[in-house]
């Protein structure tokens, strides 16, 4: 069990944390409309030197470029025993990566997401097509701020 100053504690260490991130295969993005409302919606990322990137289409993007202000969370357990998250505060923004970063980028999404990825052939082919015909945009999230965090499994 952890130790904190007043006894056990669920926080992680910065370490900790970047592993989880490192390891969750889903992320939740959090972006702002216009009018403030958040929007939260899963994404495929990858972590490279304490960033977060995803190359992703649609909303997202347009609501990134409107507002930098945005977060990420991963969590897993479905004990509260096994519950653990990192939620950090981030500023995204929509990057042209030179062309070392994208491939970088590229191969690790390729790396961690091969095993979960659908075969193209297995798509219906609008499906196909739209995936083909929609550019998609490479988002950089920079944390900032302090990352909150819990691992309940520390308290066993």
């Amino acid at each position: 069990m952890a130790e904190g100053r007043a006894g056990p504690t669920v926080r992680m260490s910065p370490e900790e944390c970047w592993e989880m991130l490192e390891t969750s295969v889903n992320g939740i993005l959090t972006t702002l409309r216009a009018d403030g409302r958040p929007v939260a919606l899963p994404v495929w990322y990858v972590v490279l030197d304490r960033r977060i990137y995803m190359v992703t289409r649609g909303k997202k993007v347009v609501r990134i470029r409107n507002d930098q202000r945005c977060s990420l969370l991963v969590e897993s357990g479905e004990r509260w025993a096994d519950l653990r998250a990192v939620h950090m505060e981030c500023t995204g923004r929509v990057i042209e990566p030179s062309d070392e970063l994208a491939q970088r980028i590229g191969r690790a999404l390729d790396d961690k997401y091969a095993p979960y990825r659908t075969a193209q052939d297995a798509m219906p082919g609008p499906t196909r097509d739209y995936y083909r015909k929609n550019l998609n945009a490479t988002i950089e999230l920079t944390p900032v701020g302090k990352m909150l965090n819990w691992d309940n499994r520390k308290l066993f």
